[in-house]
């Protein structure tokens, strides 16, 4: 039990210690004017109280992802906590406080245009279509996984849930964010409490024995590799570019700069302590990763919080509950994913969204592409998520690490997980079977290279000299 609360307050520490050290060398300015007040226009640039912006991005970034992906990180053994802690507090809460950051500076746009800021047009145009395609899958991995959760709650078929989740994320697409986000996350909020804590405190006074053994052996049953496919499985709860398309959403409500630590950085060390529950209730519940891979073969990830939330809160309320608290996770992003993508295609299209009308434009063929992916298996989808996702988050650590050093900064915070995360991807699409499926040894050493030579380019690319013919602003 100890190992768990160790790490618990190893992400609490690190939210007021490198979070605070992140902050400072960021520099945020409280007397500049936000986006939410310069550009308001009750829709989309909507200034709202920091504690609701608070809650409205932790349950944007939180979707799947810190349920499902520790799930089955947990295959992996004891050194899935260590990921979700490290990765937190030096890799996601970094990307998300940048991203969050760097869209305040900049009018509150989407990432494409502040990545285009950073790293040229060239990554702008890859990141919209990139941004565009992630946030499909996201939405449509946000429909089926609650559909299936709530056909098990209910008895009521998948595709009938489907459909009414797909109805629900296109009113919020379409309607300002205060009026349904805004008043709803309040409530999905407090849901989303009682199972975390709910789930912790009966799993730990039932005589479960919490985390048996530590090692950093790895202890997945079908002997797949650690490196590189943990870090690609728990994504969300460590480090996940998907949630720099969401930070923007919020750089459009904040008031202050001052609330960019804990907006940013606090609701990823947020989502880092659901992710860290979930892995500890996989490790705990289950003797060994052996009857976890069974629980997963029966019913998925799905039948797996099922089970879990069922057997230690029973049937009634309390499990009821629990499972209504995973499935806002996913709904409330979902909701967010498709409303990012349809910002990133007006701001391209240059296309208010002041007019209802012109928001159905856009929603109505993104809808219909979402509802056509919805027909591909599921498991592809989530391995091509996975990817996509980490991918994304890669090129974000860069911009980061590009602003800082056009600024004589101290870019290292952004640079060395820029550095690992571009080892992670590479790796990951050279073995897996979505990519080239390389031997193992031959694609680590290919992620290695991606890396170095990735490294070698940063510094070439923002060189001193370089640098001088840029022209910074702020």
């Amino acid at each position: 039990m100890a190992y768990f609360f160790i790490a618990l307050a190893a992400l609490v520490i690190g939210y007021f210690t490198y979070g605070k050290f992140v902050d400072n060398l960021f520099q945020p300015d409280a007397t500049r004017c936000t986006p939410a007040t310069a550009l308001e226009d009750g829709v989309d640039y909507v200034p709202m109280k920091p504690w609701k912006i608070f809650l409205v991005q932790i349950l944007n970034i939180a979707g799947l992802g810190p349920i499902f992906g520790p799930i089955l990180g947990a295959l992996y053994g004891p050194s899935a906590l260590i990921w979700v802690v490290l990765g937190t507090i030096f890799a996601g809460a970094v990307h998300d406080y940048f991203s969050g950051m760097l869209s305040i500076r900049n009018r509150g746009e989407s990432i494409p245009d502040v990545v285009g800021y950073e790293l040229g047009n060239a990554f702008k145009q890859f990141m919209r279509g990139f941004s565009i395609v992630l946030l499909l899958l996201v939405g449509v991995v946000f429909v089926l996984g609650p559909a299936k959760l709530l056909a098990q709650l209910s008895g009521l078929a998948t595709p009938y849930w489907v459909a009414i989740v797909f109805i629900y994320y296109f009113v919020a697409t379409l309607l300002p964010i205060d009026k349904i986000i805004g008043r709803l996350y309040p409530v999905f909020g407090a849901i989303l409490m009682f199972m975390a804590v709910g789930l912790t405190l009966a799993i730990m006074t039932q005589g479960y024995d919490i985390i048996p053994t530590f090692t950093l052996d790895n202890m997945h049953p079908k002997g797949l590799p650690l490196w590189p496919l943990m870090f690609i499985t728990i994504a969300c709860g460590a480090i996940s570019g998907f949630h720099s398309t969401q930070s923007p959403l919020m750089a459009r409500c904040v008031t202050c700069e001052d609330q960019g630590r804990p907006v940013f950085y606090g609701a990823m060390v947020g989502e880092g302590i659901i992710a860290l529950i979930w892995v500890m209730l996989g490790l705990s519940f289950y003797h060994n990763p052996g009857e976890l891979q069974a629980a997963l073969a029966a019913g998925g990830p799905a039948g797996v919080v099922n089970q879990i939330s069922t057997t230690l809160l029973g049937t009634g309320f309390g499990g009821t509950l629990a499972i209504l608290g995973v499935v806002v996770l996913p709904i409330t992003s979902g909701d967010t994913a498709f409303r990012s993508a349809r910002l990133i295609i007006a701001d391209f299209m240059k296309l208010s969204q002041k007019e209802p009308v012109k928001r159905l434009y856009i929603s109505i063929p993104l809808f219909v592409v979402g509802f056509i992916i919805t027909k591909l298996e599921f498991g592809l989808i989530w391995r091509y998520f996975g990817w996509a996702n980490q991918t994304l988050a890669m090129v974000v650590l860069w911009t980061a690490a590009a602003y800082m050093i056009k600024r004589g900064k101290l870019h290292w915070i952004a640079t060395i997980p820029a550095t690992f995360m571009t080892a992670v991807t590479i790796t990951y699409i050279a073995y897996e079977k979505i990519g080239f499926q390389l031997p193992i040894e031959i694609a680590t050493w290919v992620g290695i290279a991606a890396a170095a030579g990735a490294l070698v380019w940063f510094f070439l690319t923002f060189r001193p000299s370089r640098i001088q013919q840029m022209t910074v602003t702020d």
